[in-house]
């Protein structure tokens, strides 16, 4: 078994933790992981996207030149991301900032209104974990369990205060595609 997603949006959306949640969660249950970075030259506003590819034996590469899936955030991450999914595979996009429906039809596309979900949990920048939770609810890596146990790895101090709200945009991201 092998599952390889790309996560991308602009700088600040959360993009880079959910990727790392997913290879320190998949690291955990003893999986392969890889988990490699890319962003623009800007700190924040900028591109940036990253491959996770988890695994039940060695990787070969963590470069993904056609991934089984994309979590994406904004209209520029669909277009340049949408093309390069592997037929068959999944799209998963944040309805509320992007205007434009998928145009490949060998795509599963869900469509949902990550940053809408998010603030009615109380803030958008939930959106994230709302977008990762979708993703899990429709393909399974790792363990839901898991990734909240990563939770506790990368929000500590003042952010662990997080942790639970992050549970709950998680689970909304995996009730919403259950409800379909």
């Amino acid at each position: 078994m092998e599952y390889n997603v790309v996560i991308a949006g602009f700088g600040g959306q959360g993009v880079m933790l959910i990727g790392e949640l997913l290879a320190r969660a998949g690291m955990d249950e003893g999986k392969e992981v890889t988990w490699l970075p890319s962003y623009g030259p800007e700190q924040r506003g900028g591109t940036a996207n990253c491959a996770v590819v988890v695994a039940d034996e060695p990787i070969a590469s963590p470069i993904l030149t056609e991934p089984q899936a994309a979590i994406v955030f904004n209209r520029q991450s669909f277009d340049k991301f949408e093309p390069v999914i592997a037929k068959g595979g999944l799209l998963v996009l944040d309805s509320t900032l992007i205007d434009r429906k998928a145009s490949r039809a060998d795509l599963d596309v869900v469509y949902i209104p990550a940053t809408d979900i998010a603030t009615e949990l109380g803030n958008s920048k939930f959106t994230n974990m709302v977008l990762l939770g979708a993703y899990l609810g429709k393909v399974d890596p790792i363990k839901m369990a898991s990734v909240h146990g990563a939770l506790s790895v990368f929000l500590t101090g003042k952010k662990a205060a997080l942790i639970e709200v992050n549970k709950k945009a998680l689970q909304a991201g995996v009730d919403f595609v259950n409800k379909k």
